[in-house]
């Protein structure tokens, strides 16, 4: 039997620019020390910063916490597949 994540609530806190916890993440798609892109129950969200490291990450209740430099944070309503073809599509123009 699959355990879902059940989350039925999102909210973002960022506290000084050096910690940010997120719930209602559905899954993490990539990361890295400066860019982490998540799924969650209200869309894509980028994670811009330096030094982005992940300190806690609760698979079960959907909550992620991650410490570093925070530089932006964006919500992508279209999902991932834009985003990519975006970035591509400023390198060729």
């Amino acid at each position: 039997m699959d355990k879902e994540i059940i989350t039925s609530s999102h909210s973002v806190s960022i506290n000084e620019r050096k910690n940010i916890s997120i719930s209602g993440v559905k899954k993490i798609d990539s990361f890295d020390n400066e860019e982490f892109l998540m799924d969650t129950i209200m869309g894509y969200v980028v994670i811009k910063g330096e030094e982005l490291e992940i300190v806690k990450l609760d698979t079960f209740q959907g909550n992620v916490v991650i410490k570093g430099k925070i530089n932006s944070l964006t919500y992508m309503d279209s999902g991932k597949k834009n985003k990519e073809d975006g970035v591509f599509s400023k390198l060729f123009r």
